[in-house]
This record gives C-alpha cells, structure tokens and sequence, in this order.
C-alpha cells in the first residue's frame, strides 16, 4: 500500500508502475510532467503547492478519463489551459485527432510548444473559447477538467458533439448536485441522463470521477 509522508507530497508512485500504466505514451507524458514540474509555477499554469504533486493530481487525474473517450476520431479538450487532461490524451490516443481550445493566447504558446516537445502530431491548437466553435465542427468526444458547473459545461460542451457522441468530463466528487440543476439544458440539447463514473488509476492513488453524457441521435 503506497503512504503519503506529508499533506503536499506525492504518493510513493515508481517510474516502474508508471511507465506500465502508460505503456508506449510513457516518453511523452514523463517529458510533460517534467516541463509542468520546471516551468508550470513559473508560467502561472499550476500553483506552488501543486508541483510536488504533479503525478497524481494532474498527469493521473487526467489519465483517468481516457479509457472512457474513443481511440479513433475526434477529441475536443475545452479549457485545455495548461494540457490537462488534452496533452494527455494525445499521448495516449496517437491514432485520434486532439483538439486543444483555449482562449488564452499564452496558455496556446505553451501547449504548442509542449506539443512540438512532445512531438504530438496529432494535435491541434484553438485559440478561443469552446461556444466560438459551435457549428464550426463535430467531435465524437468533448472533455474537460475543472471548466464550470455542469448546467454550464454541458451548455459549452454538447453543441461540438456529433449527434451518438459522447461529453466526458472530469468533476469533483461533489457532481451529484450540479445534475438536477443541469436537467433543463440536457434536455435541451439532447443530452442522456449523466453517468457518474469512479475512475482508478494506479494503487494508493486517489481515483477519479468522471461524468458521461451522450449526445442522443436526433440532436441538432
């Protein structure tokens, strides 16, 4: 059973465990941790008590929601900010198209460079915010990590998910409340009843709760 020695430190994860959970993104995903963990303070991405625990509040946080989105097709990560869950995903689904949007233009200078440093062909940048993008295109998966309550995010969301897609979203574990609340603009949009999802990553690491909302056929 892994310990956390002190409030702000990271669980006693090996690079062993973790080169296994992420298999062939490995390379990837270690370089970005380490450019989170060298210059996301620096550039305002994440705050001082987060870079000590970069593995499994960020990287793994993000990692829970992959096996959820598609392999193939077209992934839309709003908010994208500094890469998570987005980076992440294109790591780890190399055969699906990435898209970061995000409106801020130096949180985009970063994600282009760690995309380049990372060498993730398959992503692509969007300057601005996601309902700038409604009708521009059609994703088979739209995501985010810590956006906005859900009314709101399945407000930002489910206008770029194709009719039989899907919105799948990190959340707190606190979500059950903002469902009643996101009634109306689900049914509005064509949005299924949202499953709540508890998401393991690796031993000794805290999961991590997803919510999946499919756009039902017959959305417009």
């Amino acid at each position: 059973m892994h310990e956390v020695s002190e409030e702000n430190s990271e669980p006693e994860i090996s690079r062993e465990q973790l080169a296994e959970y992420f298999g062939d993104a490995f390379p990837a995903v270690d370089r970005f941790a380490e450019r989170l963990r060298d210059e996301g303070e620096l550039r305002g991405l994440i705050g001082p008590r987060e870079v000590s625990r970069i593995w499994d509040r960020h990287i793994l946080n993000s990692a829970a929601v992959v096996p959820f989105l598609p392999t193939t097709g077209l992934i839309a990560d709003i908010g994208s900010g500094a890469g998570l869950p987005g980076v992440v995903i294109a790591a780890m689904r190399p055969e699906a198209e990435v898209y970061l949007i995000e409106p801020m233009e130096r949180r985009c200078a970063w994600l282009a460079e760690v995309a380049e440093d990372l060498d993730l062909s398959n992503v692509e940048i969007k300057r601005g915010r996601a309902e700038e993008y409604h009708g521009a295109f059609e994703c088979d998966a739209v995501t985010s990590r810590a956006v906005a309550a859900l009314d709101k995010l399945a407000r930002l969301s489910l206008p770029l998910v194709r009719a039989g897609g899907e919105m799948i979203v990190l959340k707190g574990r606190n979500v059950g409340r903002e469902v009643e609340p996101a009634r109306k603009v689900l049914r509005r949009l064509k949005g299924s009843e949202p499953e709540i999802i508890d998401a393991p990553t690796l031993p000794g690491v805290e999961t991590t709760t997803v919510v999946r909302i499919v756009r039902q056929t017959g959305a417009r």
